[in-house]
């Protein structure tokens, strides 16, 4: 295996290239360390390098992971167990600390020092952290020595003698040769750039930005940093009703971000490689160095180190020069000939030190921002080496050739996976594979399109060629041979790739053992879709016919089939819902099928049995797919389907496929149980009998939500008992029961009749395919189950969707969390139309209706941007591309191309000539020169028509704005990610009607668009979600282990960077502010936060959700201008994303305004609870408790700046609504009321003197009103409430209980502190008002919702889910 292999080769690179393990047991003990020592925080993000393991560090971690947690129980059964059994699950999981100890390090020319490690640790670990410290960070080659011997790399610290607390580890320097000597000079670069920011902009080596620290002044859980000033004005953009949106916030700090420069050359010397005399003298390889003070030298390395050579540009003397200085480390010669290198480094080091290790951990897969900077262009020759190289900089030095991607994917998924610990192994090393292949892959489609690479079919037309790049294979989203002619040609070439993926991700996901898929990237780059695949093992050298031994080449002229898929696919058929069918060949002959005909077996000269081409691994869309003689149901009709669709390779998707048999499994079961009933003569009240029959009804309300469930379950255990056969069952039961369950089969579209099974023929409704039995009951059962399934989306789906926006229980923040939350429920993105039309009709939906209209502008514009692209050659592309932002997003009616169409004409008669092998083809397309405005939005009106279904009634893009309240930079920050358009950071006067906006100096770069699958660690998830339950069973030290535990298992297999780890922090931060912790709240949503902004992007809505939560937990901490800070930036990014117009933007403007009560800035605080208080009489309407509250807070604000007459009228409405809503008795009711008489009290005492004083009565002054500003932990209980987090009083019984579980916790997990505290915290998330009794009822625990999606469930910028609803107990400040 090429790529994992090279035992010694794991410090080659610099730290920012390792891949990072989870510090299994001593994560409580690592955390301050990661929070405060950064230097010794690394330790727990660095690890060694999956690409490079050794078997034998497969053996070593092997016996680390066993340690991790001895599961005697799997924790799926965890994730569904009740509560009742807990008392005898509670041994399922044992948690096995491991011991921490310090060791002393003695390491050359430093005061000896500390260092915390822990007994499971490898001992690469330690050089690792060693490399990466400040003060010998410059080492890169040596060893570590334990009493004169030395250690092994791969050992774990517990398996090593001797070694113990206090033990003295020296660190020898070993001697060089030419490839460490390459490592050291990599590293040394490196370091001089590890302050830089260009690489993140740049979109490279998995940097990525990091807002937090510029945002709060520094790191907000150091102690030192207290900002002086304390200026809560916020920025004027953020003020409510403020029409600028300006862009440069967006990228705080740029101005100090000037590069830390400490050499101006640094390079490997025109005089390499050695000659042969001197490799015999032990020189290795020659640099060449320019320093700030302009001096030049030419460096020799050898064994020993590095020194000072007599050569120059023109004179070769590899002679020592005066001063005879020999260093082991580049950057201590450099500090002895440079004292500005020597001033500069110290300050960059130290710079570095500052950065949490969050901010320069890499992240697993690139992220790219859509504005940048324009930066200076540093010269970097090792950088420009690594861009012709087809080997990435670390790769350079792994043994064998270019990396066998193929082996290396297929090997990682043939890892055992028995328990635990082979598991983590194994998913690891499937993460780490499949991160590397992406990158490679994103690069190689890059080089395609560019230019860069050999076609392997050089003479064929330039749409038809294919390459080979790195071992991977990449085609064009073109209609190659007219291949998919029948289907809808290149629509349907652009299409297939992303069905293709869909499909291995679906087979990936099930994990079957024998099977195997290829490695599959999707890249859309300057308007080009690149497919990048593994190759499969001799599939070159032969024919595609030849090869394939099951499936069809030709479309289903010929099929075949062997034995060996059958048993293969027999496994996978039944999980991905496939049903076996028979297709003739072009014999007439039946064949047995699988999967659908395209599906291709290949038997790889490896001997492994691959599955491509799995496009149609789901059903067709019957909606999308008009067939003759084929009549979809009147619903359908009625709203408009069947459409025809551009290309025939519509299919559902998976998770419309499982909703679909949930739905029927429970109209079968319901079915079942009433009939069931019947026979027994039992008489059933009417009221459950509709909700027993009614399967799938179009508006599935929550009225009936509890009886059904409970008939829901009930119904379940009854067809359990029927469809059971038990031995004494008398015949008679048996065959009613058989009658029973055929019923109820037919009524739920069962295909079978002797029980439930919903399975689908993938290949109905296609022309191209000949089936068996085309006329049998069977056929035609298969395709109403198809066109049932189809119309599940429109008849079931979209108003369940529809429903969870109305409960408030999600709500989308901008497009890429819209169609999120479609996926998530099965509907594809094609019925964004359809979506729209029923969002129209919905006022209190309207946000969403906004968001929905600009992303099917946005769609469609990706469309036109892709023809467009194509044929823009290199020198016009920034012109064309500002061209259509102008055309796209302009007021100004006539913007000219930036090139005239002659020009580009002489260059194309050039390029002609010259490139005919270039990807770029050569059509004459000037076309893209003589788009107008008007042209353009003619093309996306009819676009959105024709592709979405949906009329448009605007032809320009300020109809869209006055129209359906679309916003000018959400669409510009839409369509630049979708496409990939990285613009310059500066103000654009996007209003301009007197000249065009977007200039092509504007146009800084373009990135690829990459979808991929993404690997899952499932012990990790499967732990989570049992952390969950616990929770949500109020049992929260349980669930906060099973949490923790997660979280050192998503370390351990993604490293220390991932969406799921960000989620995991939220979480943990959640549980810790709920149970008072409010320190360590503060330092795991740090994290969360810097975490978010490193994976996702700095403007995702997921990082506005952090930000939020960030912001409370530094009130709780009294740092209330960080706060603020936090709170204003989650304000600037959610308008950025969608517009003021936003429910969610009401919680942000209630939050900022309690927040500024409590910094005593009332009028401040007045402008945004007005603004709140007006958000919510919108979406939550003017009876809400949301709205009671808000004019509550609007009172308090007005009374606090002695206003007591507008605070009466506010308080008055918040009662009005109490009392409708919760009744006379409810504590919140008679709250309000003692504040109306305090009110009014108030109002009277001021007026009288008033009209005193308007009398003339001298002796009257005004009194000073008794104003008593809000104190700071009322304002943070007021927080608590109307971010849903609600502090209920526990029973005495049950404070009882509780205690006696902390105790016999405390017993089994030595060293856990009880918290006997009087009131427990607990999360509640409710969507719709409660109801008054259900408030005076005993709270419930309910959802806290944090999975790896956090956006589909329903969590957006702090959970306000939940209309404020006070429980007794919460004294209102």
């Amino acid at each position: 295996m090429a790529g994992i292999t090279a035992a010694d080769d794991q410090q080659e690179a610099s730290p920012t290239n390792h891949c990072c393990s989870g510090d299994n047991g001593h994560h409580k003990t690592t955390t301050e360390n990661l929070v405060n020592g950064h230097g010794e925080g690394l330790k727990e993000i660095i690890l060694e390098d999956m690409t490079n393991t050794t078997l034998k560090e497969h053996q070593t971690s092997k016996e680390s992971a066993e340690n991790v947690v001895v599961v005697a129980g799997k924790a799926e059964e965890e994730a569904t167990e009740q509560k009742d059994d807990d008392d005898d699950k509670d041994k399922e999981v044992l948690l096995i600390q491991d011991t921490g100890f310090n060791i002393k390090i003695v390491a050359p020319n430093l005061e000896p020092f500390e260092l915390p490690v822990s007994s499971m640790e490898l001992v690469q670990e330690i050089h690792q952290v060693l490399m990466d410290r400040e003060d010998t960070c410059h080492r890169t080659c040596f060893s570590l020595q334990l009493d004169g011997v030395t250690l092994d790399n791969f050992s774990e610290l517990k398996a090593i003698e001797g070694l113990k607390e206090g033990s003295v580890v020296r660190v020898i320097e070993e001697p060089y040769t030419v490839r460490e000597a390459r490592i050291h000079v990599r590293h040394v670069r490196d370091l001089m750039k590890s302050v830089d920011q260009a690489d993140a902009y740049n979109g490279v080596d998995c940097s990525s930005l990091s807002a937090l620290n510029t945002i709060t002044l520094g790191d907000i859980l150091d102690k030192r940093n207290k900002p002086d000033s304390v200026d809560c004005t916020p920025p004027d953009a953020i003020i409510p009703n403020s029409k600028e949106r300006p862009l440069l916030p967006l990228h705080p700090g740029i101005k100090d971000l000037k590069a830390t420069r400490c050499l101006k050359v640094l390079t490997y010397s025109g005089w390499n490689p050695p000659p042969g005399n001197r490799r015999m003298h032990g020189d290795l390889l020659y640099l060449y160095v320019v320093t700030l003070e302009d001096k030049r030298y030419h460096i020799a390395s050898c064994a020993k180190g590095f020194y000072l050579t007599q050569s120059t540009e023109d004179e070769f003397n590899p002679k020592p020069a005066q001063p005879k200085y020999l260093s082991h480390s580049l950057i201590d010669l450099l500090n002895q000939v440079s004292p500005a290198f020597k001033r500069t480094f110290s300050l960059l080091l130290k710079k570095r030190a500052q950065k949490h290790p969050f901010e320069r951990v890499p992240t697993p897969y690139q992220v790219y921002s859509w504005m940048a900077p324009q930066y200076d262009h540093q010269i970097d020759y090792i950088r420009a080496e690594d861009a012709f190289s087809t080997r990435l900089g670390y790769e350079e030095h792994i043994p064998g050739q270019t990396r066998d991607w193929n082996e290396e994917i297929q090997t990682t998924r043939e890892l055992p996976k028995g328990n635990l610990p082979e598991r983590l192994i194994r998913e690891r090393a499937i993460f780490k594979v499949h991160s590397d292949f992406v990158a490679a892959a994103t690069r190689g489609a890059m080089a395609v399109i560019d230019g860069n690479v050999m076609a392997i079919n050089p003479g064929e037309d330039a749409k038809m060629q294919m390459f080979i790049w790195n071992n991977i294979f990449f085609s064009l989203g073109f209609d190659v041979k007219d291949h998919y002619k029948d289907f809808g040609g290149d629509a349907a070439a652009y299409a297939a790739p992303g069905n293709d993926l869909q499909g291995v991700k679906a087979y990936f996901n099930m994990d079957p053992d024998g099977l195997y898929t290829l490695g599959t990237v999707v890249v859309d780059y300057r308007g080009y879709r690149i497919t990048a695949q593994s190759i499969i093992p001799g599939i070159l050298e032969r024919e595609q016919e030849q090869s394939v031994v099951y499936g069809s080449v030709d479309f289903g002229k010929t099929v075949v089939t062997s034995d060996k898929y059958r048993e293969l696919l027999q496994k996978t058929a039944a999980a991905l819902k496939i049903r076996p069918h028979q297709v003739l060949n072009g014999k007439d002959e039946p064949i047995e099928l699988y999967s659908s005909i395209e599906c291709k077996g290949i038997v790889g000269n490896d001997q492994r049995h691959y599955i491509l081409d799995l496009l149609r691994t789901f059903p067709p869309d019957a909606n999308y797919l008009p067939v003759e003689g084929e009549e979809l149901s009147e619903f359908m009709k009625n709203h408009g389907y069947p459409k025809k669709h551009r290309h025939k390779l519509a299919c559902l998707r998976q998770e419309l496929i499982e909703a679909f048999t949930e739905s029927r499994y429970l109209a079968f079961v319901k079915h079942a149980a009433l009939q069931f009933q019947a026979l027994h003569k039992q008489t059933k009240n009417s009221e459950e009998k509709s909700a027993l029959t009614n399967g799938h009804s179009c508006d599935e309300n929550n009225k009936n939500k509890n009886d059904e469930d409970e008939v829901t379950e009930e119904a379940k255990k009854l067809v359990e008992t029927i469809t059971g056969s038990e031995g004494g069952t008398r015949k008679q039961v048996e065959d009613d029961t058989r009658e029973i369950v055929k019923k109820a089969a037919q009524a739920s579209g069962s295909m079978s009749d002797t029980e439930f099974s919903i399975t689908f023929n993938p290949d109905v409704f296609q022309p191209h395919v000949r089936h068996a039995q085309p006329d049998s009951e069977t056929f035609k059962k298969e395709k109403e189950l198809v066109k049932m399934a189809s119309q599940h989306i429109v008849a079931s789906q979209i108003p369940l969707l529809i429903n969870d926006w109305f409960d408030h229980t999600s709500s989308p923040v901008d497009g890429i969390t819209l169609a999120e939350s479609m996926h998530a429920r099965g509907i594809n993105i094609r019925y964004l139309g359809k979506l729209a039309e029923f969002l129209a009709k919905y006022p209190t939906l309207s946000y969403v209706y906004t968001i929905a209209i600009s992303e099917l502008i946005c769609r469609s514009a990706k469309h036109l941007y892709n023809q467009y692209m194509q044929g823009v050659d290199m020198m016009n592309t920034a012109a064309a591309i500002s061209h259509f932002l102008n055309c796209l997003l302009g007021s100004y009616p006539t913007p000219h191309a930036q090139v005239t169409a002659e020009e580009s004409k002489a260059a194309k008669r050039k390029s002609k000539r010259k490139n005919k092998h270039s990807v770029v083809f050569s059509i004459e397309n000037t076309e893209w020169s003589s788009e107008t405005p008007k042209s353009l939005w003619k093309k996306i009106v009819d676009e959105v028509d024709n592709y979405y279904g949906y009329t448009l009634e605007c032809d320009s893009i300020d109809g869209a704005l006055e129209q359906y309240g679309c916003q000018r930079v959400a669409m510009l920050r839409s369509i630049c990610i979708k496409v990939g358009i990285q613009l310059q950071l500066r103000e654009y006067t996007l209003e301009s009607r007197s000249r065009a906006v977007f200039t092509e100096d504007d146009i800084v770069n373009v990135f690829p668009v990459v979808k991929h699958i993404s690997p899952r660690a499932t012990d990790a998830f499967h732990f989570f979600s049992s952390g969950q339950n616990k929770i949500q069973q109020g049992l929260l030290r349980e669930g906060y282990e099973l949490i923790s535990e997660a979280l050192n298992l998503l370390n351990n297999v993604y490293g220390a960077m991932h969406p799921e780890i960000a989620a995991c922090f939220r979480l943990l931060a959640r549980l810790n502010y709920i149970m008072g912790e409010f320190g360590e709240a503060m330092s795991y949503q740090q994290r969360a936060v810097l975490m978010s902004e490193r994976v996702l992007g700095i403007d995702h809505p997921n990082t506005i959700t952090e930000y939020a939560h960030l912001a409370l937990y530094c009130f709780a901490n009294s740092q209330v201008t960080s706060a603020l800070r936090l709170m204003y930036r989650a304000r600037y990014l959610a308008i950025i994303c969608h517009g003021e117009n936003h429910p969610e933007v009401a919680l942000i403007d209630s939050n900022i305004g309690l927040i500024l009560q409590a910094a005593e800035e009332y009028d401040f605080s007045l402008r945004y609870l007005e603004h709140a208080l007006q958000l919510n009489i919108k979406y939550f309407g003017a009876e809400s408790l949301k709205t009671a509250m808000t004019y509550h807070l609007v009172a308090r604000t007005h009374s606090c700046r002695g206003d007591f007459r507008s605070a009466l009228q506010s308080e008055k409405e918040a009662y009005t609504i109490y009392k409708s809503k919760l009744g006379e008795n409810h504590e919140r009711t008679k709250e309000s009321s003692q504040c109306l008489a305090h009110l009014t009290k108030q109002a009277v005492v001021v007026q009288k003197k008033m009209n005193e004083i308007y009398k003339g009565e001298v002796n009257s002054t005004l009194p000073p009103i008794q104003i008593q500003p809000p104190s700071l932990v009322g304002v943070l209980e007021t927080l608590n409430v109307i971010n849903g987090i609600v502090f209920v009083q526990i029973s005495p019984d049950e404070l009882e209980k509780f205690k006696q579980e902390m105790s016999k916790h405390s017993l089994e997990h030595v060293g856990e502190t009880t918290s006997d505290t009087e009131q427990q915290a607990v999360e509640t998330k409710s969507g719709t008002e409660r109801q008054a009794g259900e408030a005076d009822d005993k709270p419930q625990v309910a959802e806290t919702d944090v999975t790896d999606k956090p956006v589909e469930n329903g969590e957006k910028v702090v959970e306000n889910n939940n209309n404020a609803v006070v429980v007794e107990g919460i004294a209102l400040a």
